[in-house]
């Protein structure tokens, strides 16, 4: 039993700390190209060890409760970003069986059919024939012939291919999204890997939390100041008007500091009237955190004790939050 371990390290109280554990997939079963990636027995053993180990709970409460010093002992939360189809489908019912709440953050240009454009390029990838890929049409620094002879190399080329062309403005690299896809010679992509409007319906039913997470998914810090505010805020309005609720929570597209967001999209997206943002920045919040950059962190072992371990290494400040 790992819990008294996190008792120290996040007490009740003004020195309180706050883990928030940060997720975006969980597949039905492990994907052989990405093992990493979160599956539904993985998925489920890691709710059972934060369960016994941590008081998950709702952001919107944790949030309120950090800034006036009240916190629970071993506070955390669960968040999800993007909107995958199977956050509603396999991690929900996952969630419920462990009695636990999360916030799922929602980009919700690609809700109903849509698909975000590191999916394009994972799922051409992953479908592209032979053992080389050729993609010095595309004209891009450092993408050449590129191996897919195994599965290692398929993934070290998706790694390249999102490098390269990540930062590019939107309708760019949507365009080379479209050209690699050409170049591959694949002609269909699976068009249901997010959710319908509906299952975010569902899920906020069910108590779930819904978070604002721009609609394009884009690179935020890269935008004109009109450009952000308006992924920030109709994301915001698209969600209140589907689920006839208030949104107060925001997450930043990537999140890292300086490199996704800025200090210019900090003050928009308090402007916007977010209670709350949230980062990627490794670490756990304590009461003098700035709540519109929250850090989140989730270990990436496979067993219990070393992923408790690194969990508990977070909380005690081992990787410090990073700011703008």
């Amino acid at each position: 039993m790992l819990t008294p371990l996190f008792s120290p390290l996040s007490p009740a109280g003004g020195r309180g700390r706050l883990s928030i554990l940060i997720f975006h997939r969980v597949l039905p079963v492990p994907d052989p190209l990405f093992p990493g990636e979160a599956d539904a027995a993985r998925f489920d053993a890691v709710c059972g060890w934060l369960a016994r180990w941590l008081h998950v709970m709702p952001l919107d409460t944790a949030v309120q409760q950090l800034r006036a010093g009240r916190l629970p002992a071993r506070a955390a939360c669960i968040t999800f970003d993007d909107g995958y189809a199977d956050n509603h489908g396999l991690a929900l019912p996952i969630l419920q069986n462990h009695g636990l709440t999360a916030t799922f953050f929602i980009a919700t240009g690609f809700l109903g059919g849509g698909r975000m454009f590191n999916d394009s390029v994972v799922e051409t990838v992953r479908r592209a024939h032979g053992t080389s890929l050729d993609l010095q049409p595309l004209g891009v620094s450092g993408l050449g012939l590129l191996d897919i002879g195994s599965l290692a190399a398929r993934r070290t080329t998706i790694g390249a291919i999102l490098q390269a062309i990540k930062y590019l403005p939107l309708a760019e690299r949507d365009e080379l999204t479209r050209k690699l896809q050409s170049l591959a010679g694949v002609d269909t992509l699976p068009d249901d890997l997010m959710m319908q409007p509906e299952h975010v319906r569902a899920l906020h039913r069910t108590g779930m939390q819904i978070g604002a997470h721009t609609v394009s998914h884009p690179i935020l810090a890269r935008l004109a100041d009109d450009a952000a505010r308006a992924e920030i805020q109709d994301s915001r309005s698209q969600l209140q008007d589907l689920l006839g609720a208030p949104v107060g929570l925001f997450a930043y597209p990537n999140g890292k500091p300086h490199e996704d967001y800025s200090a210019a999209t900090v003050r928009l997206a308090r402007e916007a009237g977010f209670d709350a943002a949230l980062s990627t920045a490794w670490g756990a919040a304590g009461r003098d955190a700035d709540v519109f950059q929250l850090p989140r962190f989730t270990p990436w072992d496979r067993g219990r004790a070393r992923f408790g371990l690194r969990l508990a290494r977070n909380l005690a400040g081992g990787a410090a939050a990073a700011t703008v």
